[in-house]
């Protein structure tokens, strides 16, 4: 069963409209194809660009011992534990 499907629609140059034909006959699809098609992969790209965290091999190195060797909780740290503490 497909799902529920919601309409797009965009007024364009004529010129955009153009290239967006020739595009889309290159690969073989309808404009609007080309279009759904397209947005889907930048979207899903900015997505990733925001959600995955990327470290260079120094950086990453110094997180993983930063996570096996933290150093000793501060003054600021054991009173937020004992705050925390305290409210339960």
């Amino acid at each position: 069963m497909a799902g529920k499907t919601e309409r797009i629609s965009a007024r364009v140059d004529e010129r955009v409209f153009e290239t967006l034909t020739r595009a889309a006959a290159l690969v073989g699809s309808t404009v609007n194809q080309f279009l759904v098609q397209s947005a889907l992969e930048r979207a899903q790209n900015v997505i990733e660009e925001q959600d995955i965290i990327r470290l260079s091999a120094k950086d990453s190195e110094k997180f993983f011992n930063a996570i096996e060797n933290p150093p000793p909780p501060n003054e600021k740290l054991l009173a937020a534990f004992r705050a925390h503490k305290e409210r339960l």
